[in-house]
């Protein structure tokens, strides 16, 4: 009710409010309002008992709020513009045409002049960018959405230390507490420098369509990658709350994971912003570490999302996997009808995107090599492969034990890998070792094809020590370890008797002239040298002592020993390779295998020597 004294002849209904007004502070300010009463006739817009205009006004933007704070303008009373207003009172006074044909200074110039002052601000902003969700619509056709966010964009964008508006705190007047006393005299205190992410907290508060509209406006004005994934983690943080259970991540507690669900529309919501930020994550490589890929891909099982949102995380986490850490890749399987502990298959397609982006590389910087400097500088790129090698040969160790895991994902998992990528064979031993004991059922074929992924040239001397004495290993691999470990063995020797004799030669070929005190120095460490090698070479044959005992035991039943290093392929006289002068230092010894005898009754006549 209007407490002006005179009766009201027009009602405009707003919603449920009934608003009692005159109508000519109405008409001398609204084109809307002077149209209705004028189009109107008494017969039809009168109340038949106090002879009244009646207009409704159901979709005016703003509300009742809104036409009371216009209302007021068109009685001259004085309102106050805020943040928080402004953009429903634009809209209504636009809604009204309150242009300046019905008044100098009128409503729509008021509001314009005012949200121009509140673009300045960025906090105010922000402020009136959220009440655009009240009316969207009307805020769209005239365009002050657009304006709230291309002025963010342009604040976040631009260098912190040289912009002047107030990035944080009020618009209006400075709160005390930003002031210093010194001396009875209030002070300005000094303004702390910002940091390049000063804006990441003020934008977390938009909702999610306003949020993609400003990340889409600061890619397009050419923020850094590193700023833009940074946000979108922050945001992600703050609205997903499977970000900070990481701990029932790794510790794979399926019950810990059921009990972090809440309503079904709380998960549709979480599904809709995750899928949400991975498409608005930076194509570059490495902006975001491979940890938060992890997560985030582990978070998108847990959501059920798209297939498209997973595959997007499984090819990110693929391009940078050389970064990533074992634990990492132990994700629990999520599935109602699980047959393994792990997401074997997803890592399965995680290394597939590896493999085909290291590829890609490599061959690219391939076709730039002109020169075999370029080429040894290129060396690098085989480490990002090696790395991965490493961590599938300590995942293959840790999903080993897993008793339904079958043994083709077993294999293609650790076929993925080539073998050139492996310095040493000792990782890819010591899973094939925990499947086959986790394993026991499986066939002597099934076990030799296992045991094919490994290369016995390439273990260490503890791993071949190990696998020497491993009754789990097909008779066929024992015999290949203990081959090339006596031929490695073998060829060492060799070579040091001969760079010995060399040295000999060459510094007293007529066995009378002293040598230098240096030079007789060097002899002593090469003699050392030799003594050492002399004790493996011991150690060695007691080792290969007790499996011929072993192996002896093994061929009473699976055949002779020629048999054997037939199948193998092997010679059963071997020459040896040393000097006659090495027998002064290191003695070699003769193993015989014993004879055995035949199944026909007849002993093997044909004694094979392998010389040590």
């Amino acid at each position: 009710l209007c407490s002006s004294g005179l009766p009201s002849d027009v009602i405009i209904e707003v919603g449920e409010i009934s608003f009692h007004l005159h109508k000519f502070p109405l008409l001398s300010r609204s084109r809307t309002l002077e149209n209705l009463i004028g189009d109107s006739s008494e017969d039809e817009k009168k109340s038949q008992d106090d002879k009244r205009y009646v207009l409704k006004l159901h979709d005016l933007p703003g509300g009742a709020n809104a036409f009371l704070l216009a209302a007021k303008f068109c009685y001259g009373v004085k309102i106050e513009l805020t943040a928080m207003n402004v953009v429903s009172l634009r809209c209504t006074a636009e809604y009204l045409q309150m242009t300046e044909d019905y008044g100098e200074g009128n409503f729509i110039m008021q509001t314009e002049v005012f949200l121009n002052e509140v673009l300045g601000n960025w906090v105010d902003t922000i402020k009136a960018l959220e009440t655009c969700e009240e009316v969207l619509s009307h805020a769209e056709e005239h365009h002050i959405v657009s304006r709230c966010i291309n002025s963010l964009a342009v604040k976040a964008c631009a260098d912190p230390t040289l912009f002047s508006w107030p990035a944080t705190g009020h618009s209006a007047t400075q709160s005390p507490s930003c002031n210093v006393i010194w001396n009875g005299l209030r002070t300005a205190s000094k303004q702390q420098p910002l940091s390049e992410d000063w804006w990441y907290e003020g934008v977390s508060s938009l909702k999610l369509p306003m949020y993609k509209r400003f990340i889409l406006a600061i890619s397009s004005r050419g923020m850094k990658p590193e700023r833009i994934a940074g946000t979108l983690v922050f945001y992600a943080k703050k609205y997903l709350p499977l970000m900070g259970r990481q701990s029932s991540f790794q510790n794979g507690n399926r019950a810990a994971l059921g009990s972090i669900h809440t309503s079904a529309r709380s998960d549709a919501d979480q599904m809709s912003l995750l899928e949400v930020i991975v498409e608005l994550l930076p194509d570059q490589k490495g902006v975001i570490p491979t940890k938060l890929l992890f997560r985030l891909l582990r978070i998108s099982m847990i959501l059920h999302a798209s297939p498209v949102c997973r595959e997007n995380l499984e090819k990110r986490v693929g391009a940078q996997l050389d970064q990533a850490l074992l634990e990492d890749l132990l994700i629990p399987n999520m599935g109602h009808s699980a047959e393994t502990l792990y997401e074997i298959d997803c890592v399965q397609r995680i290394l597939d995107y590896f493999m085909l982006v290291d590829t890609d590389a490599t061959h690219s910087t391939s076709n730039c090599l002109s020169d075999e400097a370029q080429l040894i500088e290129s060396s690098h790129s085989l480490t990002p492969r090696s790395m991965v090698a490493n961590l599938v040969d300590g995942y293959l160790a840790e999903v080993a034990p897993d008793v339904n895991l079958k043994l083709p994902k077993f294999q293609s998992l650790a076929a993925v890998v080539s073998d050139y990528a492996r310095p040493l064979d000792d990782g890819i031993y010591r899973a094939i070792d925990i499947y086959l004991k986790a394993h026991p059922w499986l066939t002597d074929s099934e076990r030799e094809q296992l045991c094919r992924l490994m290369n016995c040239q390439k273990l260490s001397l503890e791993a071949s020590t190990h696998a020497a004495q491993n009754e789990r290993l097909p008779l066929r691999v024992i015999a290949q370890v203990l081959f090339f470990e006596q031929l490695r063995l073998r060829t060492s020797v060799a070579g040091w008797f001969f760079v010995s004799d060399t040295l000999d030669n060459s510094q007293n070929p007529s066995g009378t002239l002293a040598l230098p005190r240096n030079e007789c120095g060097i002899q002593d460490k090469q003699i050392v040298c030799v003594d050492i090698m002399r004790e493996r070479v011991s150690e060695l044959e007691k080792q290969y002592e007790s499996m011929k005992h072993e192996m002896e035991k093994l061929t009473k039943t699976k055949g002779s020993w020629y048999d054997l290093y037939k199948m193998l392929g092997l010679k059963l006289k071997l020459k040896s390779c040393m000097p006659k002068d090495s027998k002064k230092l290191c003695t070699p010894k003769v193993f015989s295998p014993p004879k055995t005898p035949l199944s026909n009754g007849k002993q093997n006549q044909d004694s094979g020597q392998l010389v040590d």
